[in-house]
């Protein structure tokens, strides 16, 4: 019956890429399958899932029965938790932009690698928070860090508009990274800036097109200063540190059996400047960002996507204020999934430093070019082994002037582990 239910349901809704989490098949009774092709990689049903504010149409039937039709408290925790482990030999090296001093390991044991712990609920007819905490990451261990975190109400004083509050991906309107199949990141959104922030973002379906809008701070979700004014000791915080906004947008609508979809954001970010322009700037610079992304199916089990990403950032670079410096960038990857036992994936990420090029700057760093393949095999529908290998085809550099920046040295690197989520 639960199944015919999400058959009958995924009849009636568009789709939209976003994340998901195990705590849902344990509220719903579902086996994770439901929602994900090849776990965290989201099916059709697992993308309409999150469309619908990460709710079944049953779900008030999951909350404790109180007696009182206007307080839906989960009838549990709502907490999951993901976690990876890797070993990883590589070639790439630590190298300081300034006195070139190199530290490198060829082997690294990168146990834990992640520890996540995750919460969501339905709170109302239209209101959903999410949240999820990383308690361990890339051997950070004795912090924690949030990064998505929000509020989203489902249909905004009726008028279908949906709007989520809180800290989230730009990114997310194109490709969540939170879903990949990959080790490899998709690093041009990285690069570019439009990861976490904190904001608001509208959406809405217009006939055949799906339109995201959204407002955020700029300067990411680590920032922060007390408030005191003229006075002594005041208890609270601003989260942004000037009165500049970013704003982006996303369209995206099926051409065929292709998804496709136009990017655009504009904003302030803070120039580079110190040595190797490694400490940032005083001064506001003008940062634009255009994009465009694909995606598709080849048969039922392979799918496809790509990224362009063009960026436009404005006396960036204290050395030169009056220059204006643009790169672009982008990726591309298929995933194959031949059976509920393995998954295949290529991802190939690529980046020219553009104006940045010779500037003896970090962002030198920008360009990349890269091939990653990964074999997933599946213990369990939410238990995976992963083998990956990342080929750098970028020739390495020399300094091009005092300081040590460029593609100094080579990122080829094989990695063995486990990715778990429960």
């Amino acid at each position: 019956m639960p199944l015919l239910l999400l058959g009958a349901w995924l009849a009636l809704l568009p789709t939209q890429s976003a994340s998901a989490m195990p705590e849902f098949a344990r509220r719903y009774n579902l086996s994770c399958a439901a929602c994900h092709s090849a776990f965290p990689r989201l099916n059709k049903f697992g993308e309409v899932f999150i469309k619908n504010n990460m709710r079944l149409p049953n779900w008030m039937e999951t909350a404790d029965q109180l007696g009182d039709d206007r307080l839906a408290l989960p009838d549990h925790v709502p907490l999951a938790i993901r976690a990876q482990a890797y070993v990883q030999a590589r070639q790439g090296k630590a190298i300081d932009p300034v006195s070139g001093a190199r530290q490198s390991a060829t082997t690294d044991f990168q146990s834990p690698y992640l520890l996540k712990l995750l919460s969501s609920a339905p709170l109302s007819k239209d209101i959903t928070y999410y949240f999820y905490a990383i308690m361990a990451e890339k051997g950070g261990n004795g912090e924690i860090v949030v990064e998505d975190a929000w509020f989203r109400h489902a249909n905004l004083f009726g008028s279908g508009i949906g709007m989520m509050l809180g800290q989230f991906s730009l990114s997310d309107a194109m490709f969540p990274r939170e879903i990949r199949l990959p080790f490899q990141d998709y690093m041009v959104y990285r690069m570019a800036g439009i990861t976490y922030d904190r904001g608001v973002q509208f959406d809405r379906d217009v006939g055949p097109f799906g339109i995201t809008l959204g407002f955020t701070n700029g300067n990411g979700i680590t920032d922060n200063f007390k408030i005191n004014g003229t006075g002594y000791s005041r208890p609270d915080r601003m989260f942004d540190n000037d009165n500049s906004k970013t704003t982006f947008a996303h369209v995206g609508t099926d051409i065929g059996p292709v998804a496709v979809g136009l990017f655009g954001a504009s904003g302030k970010q803070r120039g580079a400047a110190g040595p190797a322009g490694m400490d940032k700037s005083r001064r506001n610079t003008d940062k634009r960002v255009a994009g465009l992304d694909a995606s598709g199916d080849v048969g039922a089990d392979a799918h496809w996507y790509a990224q362009y990403l063009w960026n436009s950032w404005n006396g960036f670079l204290d050395a030169d204020p009056t220059r204006n410096y643009r790169w672009n960038g982008g990726f591309a990857g298929l995933d194959w999934i031949p059976n509920e036992r393995w998954a295949f994936s290529a991802l190939y990420n690529y980046a020219g430093a553009g104006d940045f090029a010779r500037t003896n700057t970090i962002y030198e760093g920008i360009a990349i070019n890269s091939l990653s393949l990964t074999a997933s095999h599946y213990f369990m529908r939410n238990v995976k082994g992963i083998v990956e290998v990342n080929i750098d085809f970028l020739n390495k550099t020399k300094p091009t002037g005092p300081y040590f920046t460029g593609h100094l040295s080579s990122e080829n690197y094989i990695l063995f582990g486990f990715d778990t989520a429960f």
